[in-house]
């Protein structure tokens, strides 16, 4: 289990506790944190899930897939941190993970 605060794009936190095993993105829908649309459900196939992960935390989410890296061209303001939240796997040792939404999505 891993506590992590998402951060709307005007301040607003959320801290939820999100299971092991989830994605980033299904700790937001099922906590219901708004700023993550998440249209395909997780495939990786929306761009819909756009987060910038704390500068902290990079080094921890994992790389870029291609496929990844592919989406996010559909998606705006993509920054060095930008990940799709369905693509980052919760583990124990993402506990305190901070990430922010961008204003909008798509």
């Amino acid at each position: 289990m891993a506590k992590i605060t998402y951060i709307e794009h005007d301040g607003t936190e959320h801290v939820v506790d999100v299971e092991d095993g989830l994605t980033v993105m299904e700790g937001a829908i099922r906590n219901m944190v708004p700023g993550i649309d998440a249209d395909c459900g997780g495939a990786c196939a929306c761009a819909t899930c756009h987060v910038y992960v704390d500068e902290k935390w990079t080094g921890k989410t994992g790389e870029r897939s291609s496929m990844e890296e592919s989406m996010l061209d559909f998606a705006s303001d993509v920054r060095d941190n930008s990940r799709l939240s369905c693509q980052i796997k919760v583990t124990g040792e993402l506990d305190g993970l901070v990430v922010r939404m961008p204003e909008e999505q798509g």
